[in-house]
């Protein structure tokens, strides 16, 4: 990709298992036309591999509200100083009207500015308690969640 802005215009919904090419992963990640693309400005919580129930459930409000900003209209691409992330993901603001999106994400309390690492979601030792040895949430705490989900 050139080291100019590209415009984009796509219609997003949550990745589905196997192939990808135009949706979002999570709240700081999303592919766009075969592309995955990691947000570079914010932190977003983890849906996959949370470290805890919190966590997941911050992460899944994210990536909603990644989904209706990136389906809100066109949007750039806007390269930073490296061009790719350790894992192979292009690198990039994402902005429109020259707003960063991932800012509206942190105003919102979604994500939080980019530190060069990431930081934990888990409020005090909840991380330990909601996690069993192999570092999955525990059943328990995945039937909650998933019944939370289902009560809003």
């Amino acid at each position: 990709m050139p080291v100019t802005a590209l415009l984009a215009v796509a219609t997003f919904a949550l990745c589905a298992p196997g192939p990808r090419n135009t949706c979002v992963v999570d709240g700081d990640t999303f592919w766009l036309q075969g592309e995955k693309v990691r947000i570079a400005d914010i932190n977003a919580p983890e849906t996959h591999g949370a470290a805890c129930a919190s966590e997941l459930a911050r992460g899944e409000a994210a990536t909603r509200r990644l989904i209706a900003l990136l389906n809100a209209g066109p949007f750039q691409l806007t390269p930073i100083e490296r061009e790719r992330d350790r894992y192979g993901r292009l690198l990039r603001r994402v902005e429109r009207g020259g707003r960063s999106i991932g800012g509206q994400l942190v105003a919102e309390g979604l994500a939080e500015t980019w530190k060069g690492r990431r930081s934990s979601w888990c409020p005090g030792d909840q991380a330990r308690s909601d996690l069993d040895r192999t570092g999955q949430l525990t059943m328990a705490q995945a039937w909650l969640h998933q019944r939370s989900r289902y009560a809003e």
